[in-house]
C-alpha cells in the first residue's frame, strides 16, 4: 500500500475489508450459501432496484417530500434528555432545479437549547457501499436494540431500550440513509450510476448536507461527520467535498471501523491482518501463559511489534531467507496466532483472512467472525477453507433489523408501504478516484487548519483491521502543525464496537470527548 505519496486513499484491492467496495461493506456477499450471497433478484418478496425506482410502467409522479415529528424522553448520559425526533424525506435537485434524488434521514435534536449555534451537529452513516445506516441508528442513536452484554443477539421477541451510551447528550445526530438504500431513491428517470461512485457518493451527499443544514439554519453550529467502514471512506472524501463544493467547514470527522485508505501491497495487507489474528488468539485463551497475562493492549502492541519487525523483514527477504531466520520467523509465528507451525509453512508465511477464519479453531469444528472474531459458528464441513456465513454477523443482524422495522413505524410514526433496502445492489462502484480520497482529507486537515481527527478501531474487526488505518495515517505526510488533530481509540470489540456493553460505554465517553474539545463553548 505504498505509494509515491502514501497519501490516503482506499485501496479496492485490499480496503482491509476483502474487496469491500466492490461487494459492500456490511452485507458483503462473500459467504456461500448466505442471504447476502443471493443476487437481488433471488431475494423472496424483494423488488428489484428498477422497480423500487419506479422505472417499469406508468411515469412515476414528481417526488414528494414528507416528514414525522415526534417528541420523546430518554435518560442518556445519566440524564433525562427531551428531544424531538424528525423522520423526513428531502429532494435533492441539480443545478437546474431538476430533481435527481429522495434522502431519507432521521434527526435527532436536544430540546431547550437556547442557542443553536452552540449546539454540535453530526451526520452519521454506515457504508457498504450499498449499506442503509440502520446499524448506527440502533446503536447510536437515543434508543437502541437490547442485546447481550458481549453483542450477541437474542431470538425474538426484540426489544429497545433507552440508549444511555447515545451521543445525543453532546451533539444532535442525523442519520441518513445513501441513495438506494433505506427508503432513499433516485428520482424515476434518473440514472441510479450517476450516484455509485466515491466522488459521486460525496457529491449527492454533500448537497444533503448543505439543504439540511440550510434549511435548518445550523450554519453557525460546529459540524462532524461520522462514519462507519466504508463510511469512512465516504467521510474522507466529504471533507473535501463539503470544504470545496459547498464551502463548509468541518469541527471534525471521525472514523469507525476504518478502511485502509491507500494503494498498499499484498505483504503489506499480511503484516496488517496479523495483529487481529494476535489479538483474536489471545481473546480465545490459544496462546502461551505468558502472552494470556498481557492485557487487550500489551498483546496487540506486541502483535504491531513482530509484524512490523521479524515478519515484515522475512516477507521482504523472499526466497533470500535463511533456513535459520525461516524457522525462527515460523516459530514465532506460531507462538503468537495459534496456528500449528506447518500450516504457516504451507501458507509461506501468508496466511489469507478466509482461510484463517476456519483455520484458527478447526480442532474445536469452529469458524471465527469476520466482523467481530470474538463470535464463533460452524460450517457444515469442518475441513472447509472458507466460511458458510459469517457467524459474527448473523448473531445480531435480524434483531437489528426487526428492531428498526419496528421503531421507525411505531415510535417515529413514519407510515410507508415502501420497502427499506438494508442492502441494495449499488454496482458497479466507480473506483476510479480511491487513490485521491486519502489526499482529499490530507487537505481538507491542512486547509481548514483546526479540523480534528479521531480513528475508533476494534481489536476483534477483521472486515477492518486497526493496524492497517495505523499504517495508513502514520504515512499521510501531514505536517507537525496538523498532525496533533489526530487521534485513536481502541476497544475490546469487532466492527460494531458499540454492540459491546463496554466498549460502548467507553466509545460514548471519547466521542463525547472529542465533540467537546472540538469547539469552543
Amino acid at each position: 500500500m505504498r505509494a509515491d505519496r502514501l497519501i490516503l486513499a482506499v485501496s479496492a484491492v485490499f480496503a482491509l475489508s476483502l474487496n469491500v467496495s466492490a461487494q459492500q461493506e456490511r452485507r458483503p456477499g462473500q459467504f456461500p450459501g448466505s442471504r447476502q450471497a443471493m443476487t437481488q433478484e433471488q431475494q423472496p418478496n424483494r423488488p428489484s432496484n428498477e422497480e423500487q425506482q419506479g422505472r417499469h410502467g406508468p411515469p412515476a409522479p414528481p417526488p414528494v417530500e414528507k416528514s414525522s415529528v415526534t417528541h420523546h424522553s430518554a435518560r442518556i448520559g445519566g440524564q433525562q434528555l427531551n428531544y424531538t425526533a424528525t423522520a423526513a424525506t428531502y429532494v435533492i435537485k441539480d443545478d437546474a432545479g431538476n430533481p435527481k434524488a429522495t434522502f431519507f434521514f432521521v434527526g435527532y435534536t436536544k430540546d431547550g437549547v437556547s442557542d443553536i449555534s452552540h449546539r454540535p451537529i453530526t451526520f452519521v452513516y454506515n457504508g457498504g457501499p450499498g449499506s442503509a445506516s440502520l446499524f448506527t441508528h440502533m446503536g447510536m442513536g437515543p434508543e437502541e436494540v437490547v442485546l447481550t452484554a458481549d453483542g450477541h443477539g437474542m431470538p425474538a421477541p426484540y426489544s429497545i431500550k433507552d440508549n444511555e451510551d447515545s451521543f445525543l447528550d453532546a451533539t444532535d445526530l442525523v442519520f441518513i440513509d445513501a441513495v438506494s438504500t433505506g427508503y432513499s431513491r433516485p428520482v424515476p428517470g434518473q440514472n441510479p450510476a450517476q450516484f455509485y461512485g466515491v466522488v459521486q457518493d460525496a457529491e449527492i451527499f454533500s448537497d444533503f448536507i448543505y439543504q439540511y443544514i440550510t434549511r435548518n439554519e445550523r450554519w453557525d453550529s460546529p459540524k462532524f461527520l461520522l462514519g462507519e467502514s466504508y463510511g469512512t471512506t465516504r467521510s474522507a472524501e466529504l471533507a473535501g467535498v463539503l470544504l470545496h463544493r459547498h464551502n463548509m467547514y468541518l469541527n471534525g470527522v471521525m472514523l469507525l471501523s476504518t478502511m485502509a485508505f491507500a494503494s498498499w501491497g499484498a505483504d503489506d495487507r499480511s503484516e496488517f491482518y496479523l495483529p487481529t489474528y494476535i489479538t483474536t488468539a489471545w481473546y480465545h485463551h490459544l496462546l502461551a501463559p505468558d502472552l494470556q497475562r498481557l492485557s487487550a493492549a500489551e498483546i496487540a502492541q506486541r502483535a504491531r511489534e513482530f509484524a512490523h519487525g521479524e515478519y515484515a523483514q522475512a516477507l521482504e527477504k523472499g526466497d533470500e531467507i535463511s533456513s535459520a531466520e525461516y524457522d525462527k520467523v515460523v516459530a514465532d509465528m506460531a507462538q503468537l496466532t495459534a496456528l500449528s507451525p506447518e500450516y504457516i509453512k504451507e501458507c509461506n508465511l501468508r496466511v489469507s483472512p478466509f482461510r484463517w477464519f476456519t483455520e484458527l479453531m478447526r480442532s474445536k469444528r469452529l469458524v471465527v467472525g469476520r466482523l467481530d472474531s470474538r463470535f464463533t459458528g460452524y460450517n457444515r464441513d469442518a475441513a472447509s477453507e472458507r466460511p458458510e456465513f459469517d457467524p459474527s454477523e448473523a448473531s445480531y443482524e435480524g434483531a437489528f433489523v426487526a428492531t428498526f422495522q419496528d421503531y421507525v413505524r411505531r415510535d417515529l410514526k413514519w407510515d410507508s408501504d415502501q420497502y427499506y433496502t438494508v442492502s441494495a445492489n449499488v454496482r458497479p462502484w466507480d473506483r476510479s478516484a480511491l487513490d485521491t480520497v486519502g489526499e482529499t482529507l490530507r487537505g481538507a486537515m491542512t486547509e481548514e487548519g483546526s479540523l480534528k481527527l479521531m480513528v475508533l478501531c476494534g481489536y476483534y474487526d477483521l472486515a477492518t483491521p486497526f493496524n492497517g488505518i495505523e499504517e495508513t495515517v502514520s504515512h499521510m505526510q501531514l505536517e507537525p502543525p496538523f498532525r496533533k488533530n489526530v487521534s485513536f481509540e481502541y476497544y475490546e470489540s469487532g466492527h460494531m464496537v458499540y454492540i459491546d456493553q463496554k466498549a460502548h460505554d467507553k466509545l460514548h465517553h471519547d466521542v463525547d470527548a472529542f465533540i467537546n474539545s472540538s469547539y469552543a463553548h
